[in-house]
């Protein structure tokens, strides 16, 4: 895998090995980050971070901070040996837990950009609802779902911006209200 662009564009980093992760395509999260534009000095959740590729994207564009959750011991392994290699140890905090239990013990932890990539298999509204509680008023809550699931956030307290098909992916780019 490689990370797309920004300083660290065309570095390549490992993917865990296994079945139990689903990368995000360079198609989709190229489109994530391009819909986002400049990120700098922004603060990102990377709630399911699998791989780690979202949070490498988001420091290469800028990002000063990301927070990368996985309860796969293997995948966080991974994403600490590539955060080494890229030299962006620093600027990330990598988490071994289930997302839910991580949101519950850390309910004022907040951020500019929450990314919501769960499991495709296992797509649970009530982790979506509680984890975009994380994102700061006015900050952006992006959602990777299988197509045709619908999106679950509540519209009394999210606002819908964008939403789009790619295939295997829809991304759905959601501001919080209040």
């Amino acid at each position: 895998m490689r990370v797309i662009a920004g300083r660290l564009g065309g570095r390549q980093f490992d993917s865990p090995s296994g079945h139990r992760t689903h990368p995000m395509s360079d198609k989709i999260r190229g489109a994530l980050f391009n819909a986002l534009g400049d990120i700098e000095g922004l603060s990102v959740l990377d709630a399911f971070a699998g791989t780690g590729a979202c949070s490498f994207e988001a420091i290469s564009r800028g990002a000063s901070r990301v927070t990368a959750i996985d309860v796969d011991k293997n995948a966080i392994q991974t994403i600490r040996e590539n955060a080494a290699t890229l030299s962006i140890n620093s600027q990330m905090k990598i988490i071994q837990a289930n997302a839910i239990s991580w949101s519950e013990n850390n309910p004022e932890a907040v951020f500019d950009i929450v990314i919501l990539d769960p499991p495709y298999d296992d797509v649970k509204s009530s982790y979506i609802s509680s984890l975009a509680t994380h994102s700061k008023k006015n900050g952006l809550i992006i959602l990777s779902l299988p197509p045709g699931l619908e999106n679950s956030l509540s519209e009394d307290q999210y606002i819908l911006l964008s939403q789009k098909n790619y295939g295997d992916a829809t991304l759905a780019f959601y501001r919080k209200g209040v």
